[in-house]
């Protein structure tokens, strides 16, 4: 869910941007799973270059996470963060089965209805 917003869409500038593009199928049970995603998204909208973030998980455990960047160095710093580096080896240990991350340049965007 966007940080600027009740709405499930970030609210973005007009392209070029960054997206982080983080999918994976989660094990069983909570473990704490909530809460670090809770925090991983506040410290996230505090870093330098973050402009928001979309999320969505079905009933089978696989979900998808989109946060989107200003520019690489932004990208490259938050995986640098202490905190987002603790909560990338319990991801590991505790709550994804398996995961993939991609990361592309989005160089246009469009949609229809909302704002």
């Amino acid at each position: 869910m966007s940080s600027q917003s009740a709405s499930p869409f970030a609210t973005l500038p007009q392209p070029p941007y960054y997206v982080v593009a983080f999918s994976s199928c989660r094990t069983e049970g909570e473990h704490g799973y909530g809460a670090m995603a809770d925090a991983m998204v506040k410290l996230a909208s505090e870093q330098p270059g973050f402009l928001g973030v979309e999320s969505a998980r079905d009933a089978d455990g696989f979900g998808i996470t989109n946060s989107y960047w200003a520019d690489e160095v932004s990208i490259r710093a938050w995986k640098d963060v202490v905190s987002h580096a603790a909560a990338q080896r319990l991801g590991r240990e505790r709550w994804y089965e398996i995961y993939r991350v991609r990361i592309a340049k989005v160089e246009r965007a469009y949609g229809f209805g909302g704002e």
